[in-house]
């Protein structure tokens, strides 16, 4: 029993070191796996940033087209209104001559 009391201590204090050793080392590595994520994260961050001048230009593009577009649709509207509009004013000119034709 003696042997127990003084070999048990003993072994624990050797475990104890052991998974202090081996908690600095993997503390170590991710000290070291947070300064790689910080570098490509400052990477990634810098490429985004070269490209926002990109991203404006296409808005800026895309801005133009789409008021571009609105107004050859609302001329294309306008147009067949128009139309629609001649041809109900003929429609109706014709209705009134037809009328007065036979009321004469």
């Amino acid at each position: 029993m003696e042997i127990l009391a003084e070999v048990l201590p003993l072994l624990i204090y050797i475990l104890v070191a052991v998974l202090l050793v081996v908690l600095i080392i993997l503390g170590i590595k991710l000290v070291a796996t947070v300064e790689k994520t910080n570098t490509l994260l400052d990477d990634f961050e810098n490429k985004s940033r070269s490209l926002d001048n990109m991203f404006s230009a296409l808005d800026n593009v895309s801005g133009m087209i789409a008021v571009t577009s609105d107004r050859l649709i609302d001329m294309a509207i306008s147009f067949i209104g128009n139309l629609f509009k001649r041809g109900r004013k003929k429609k109706k000119n014709n209705n009134e001559n037809e009328e007065e034709d036979y009321y004469e």
